[in-house]
């Protein structure tokens, strides 16, 4: 991508989280988060019974929101809510989210730990990817949603939520193993838990992605940790 355009896309970003502009003083560049102004409660009741997009005339039955901790350290965004997250109105609760619950216990956590999420909050029809117009219309309630948990490590799970937090178009291949720095936050990208149904022999580098969630969470700059389970 053009660093010019690159640029502008984390500012558009770092807009869509709050911020009002950037300073010279050393002392804003020091690090100093700036206080949430949204709670999830507040974000969610803007969001509201959302005909921003198509996916509402597509036969959804709810919104699905986001669940966990609202002051979680480390969140997990994925693409959209499948068949069984469209009728319970919760994140990864299928197939696919039995398997996440494992990928979050590897690291000795649980759900209520973390915060999971989506890309976009409707289920879109034969659960097909999110279109442009779509994303385009929800993503910002998900970087509300970060804005307010500001989380130290994000995992995007799979390419589309991947895309929306890093602004690339490579592929979910190419971008994992490694650590990326986007806003406050540290970005991990690996494998949907919904491929590794499907190529079970991809679980290993997710292991790996997941070592390095563990040891930027144990506070390791660079991600790397100790190797041992």
């Amino acid at each position: 991508m053009d660093p010019r355009v690159q640029l502008i896309e984390h500012l558009k970003f770092f807009q869509a989280l709050g911020a009002a502009g950037v300073s010279r003083d050393l002392s804003w560049r020091g690090g100093a988060a700036a206080p949430a102004v949204e709670t999830l409660d507040f974000i969610r009741a803007d969001l509201g019974d959302c005909t921003r997009c198509k996916l509402h005339r597509a036969g959804r039955h709810q919104i699905v929101f986001g669940a966990g901790n609202p002051r979680a350290e480390l969140m997990f965004v994925g693409e959209g809510p499948g068949a069984d997250e469209d009728i319970q109105g919760v994140p990864f609760v299928g197939r696919a989210g039995q398997l996440l619950t494992k990928i979050i216990e590897s690291i000795k956590l649980t759900r209520n730990d973390v915060y999971i999420a989506n890309v976009i909050k409707c289920r879109p029809p034969g659960n097909r990817n999110p279109e442009p117009d779509e994303v385009d219309s929800c993503e910002p309630f998900l970087l509300r949603q970060i804005g307010s948990i500001r989380p130290k490590v994000i995992v995007a799970l799979g390419a589309v939520a991947a895309r929306a937090l890093l602004r690339t178009n490579e592929p979910i291949s190419h971008l994992r193993g490694r650590v990326y720095k986007c806003g406050f936050a540290l970005v991990v990208p690996t494998f949907h838990p919904a491929f590794l149904l499907r190529s079970p022999e991809k679980k290993r580098e997710v292991w790996e992605d997941m070592k390095k969630v563990r040891a930027l969470l144990a506070g390791d700059a660079d991600g790397q940790g100790d190797d041992s389970r």
